[in-house]
């Protein structure tokens, strides 16, 4: 049944597709935000000293990998608003499926993400299921991929994420 998806869908399939730089470096600013809020007091984020001896040099917690990618909703050049995973947004376009969920998203790590890093990404779509019927309706399952690397090429990391876009039953 993957035959009746669209050609241009069909095609989208293992291709790297909306590639991006962020628009911020990494800095320790965002890093001791976002350790404060979850109260992550592990001094490998604080204490340049203690980052230098065991990593050599400050890093970032790996679960920030995509915060470096979270679009501001303005700014000064930009022409259109930006959806973070837009690989998902188009699928639920294109294929007039306009609920959708992440039934799974897993996360893997390359080197660490440093201060400093200027972070790069792109989305591959992995794979699309024959349609299926759930609770929630009918629909497709999709895995995408969203893979991160820093500027000089290093691959710092890539989530998977498993959604489910459908129409509701009657």
């Amino acid at each position: 049944m993957l035959d009746e998806l669209p050609a241009e869908v069909q095609d989208w399939i293992g291709k790297e597709r909306y590639p991006e730089q962020s628009e911020i470096p990494v800095e320790k600013g965002y890093i001791w935000t976002t350790c404060s809020s979850v109260e992550m007091g592990n001094p490998i984020y604080w204490d340049e000293k203690v980052a230098e001896e065991l990593t050599g040099g400050p890093i970032a917690p790996p679960t920030m990998i995509s915060a470096w990618f979270r679009p501001h909703h303005w700014a000064p050049a930009r022409k259109k608003q930006l959806l973070p995973l837009q690989v998902h947004f188009d699928l639920k376009e294109r294929l007039g499926l306009p609920e959708a969920v992440m039934s799974d998203n897993t996360i893997t790590f390359g080197v660490p993400v440093r201060v400093g890093d200027l972070l790069k990404t792109h989305q591959v779509l992995r794979s699309i299921s024959d349609p299926k019927t759930t609770k929630l309706g009918t629909g497709r399952f999709w895995v995408i991929d969203v893979v991160y690397a820093n500027q000089n090429g290093e691959h710092v990391g890539t989530e998977s994420y498993t959604g489910v876009g459908y129409k509701r039953g009657e």
